[in-house]
């Protein structure tokens, strides 16, 4: 019997950044209605997929007291999403591997099976969602293998996540409430976000 999309996927949210625009404050670790952005995260993905990662590279005990291994940038410099994404395809055990960042705790709760539905109908490598006009290439979800191209594109000095992904020939999967990829950069827009978060729970 096939198995159910969610158990072939292993998640991982990407917490490895600088936050610059934060201060420097690492934004998985912020309040937000009272809990860190981390745990909405991890409350909206978990039941998607079989095992969590968490990519961070700073206050890893902190990470880790979430219940998940943290895995940490293989390639130097903070790299961007794309070194997250290259130490958690290092790390993955199950076919697929599906991304959000740790800053989106609207995320949509069919993010993952929908994904899952679009990159298998056409055989693809890759699918990301696409709203509010534009590719989300933080959501997205791989198979196992891009490993083997991803390597080569880190390499040889690529660094963006979009990029990336169109190169890669990635499906997109339209998604209609613009909302649910909401992210957190600042602290005008965390405070915003703290402003209507008890209207946008499920």
């Amino acid at each position: 019997m096939r198995t159910a999309p969610r158990d072939r996927v292993t998640g991982l949210i990407l917490a490895g950044g600088l936050a610059r625009r934060m201060d420097g404050r690492e934004k998985g670790l912020l309040q937000l209605g009272g809990r860190p952005l981390l745990a909405h995260v991890l409350e909206r993905l978990t039941p998607q997929v079989a095992t969590l990662l968490i990519s961070a590279n700073r206050q890893r005990e902190a990470y880790a007291a979430f219940g998940h291994p943290v895995v940490a940038d293989v390639v130097g410099d903070f790299a961007g999403p794309l070194a997250g994404l290259h130490a958690g395809l290092k790390a993955c055990a199950t076919p697929f591997l599906a991304t959000v960042p740790c800053d989106a705790p609207l995320l949509p709760l069919d993010l993952v099976a929908r994904l899952v539905g679009a990159l298998e109908a056409d055989d693809a490598a890759i699918a990301a969602a696409f709203a509010a006009g534009r590719l989300q290439p933080a959501f997205m979800l791989c198979r196992r293998e891009v490993l083997g191209d991803l390597e080569p594109y880190i390499a040889g000095g690529g660094r963006r996540i979009h990029e990336w992904l169109v190169g890669m020939g990635a499906r997109e999967v339209r998604f209609e409430d613009a909302d649910a990829f909401a992210n957190i950069n600042t602290p005008a827009e965390l405070e915003r976000m703290e402003g209507g978060y008890g209207m946008r729970t499920t």
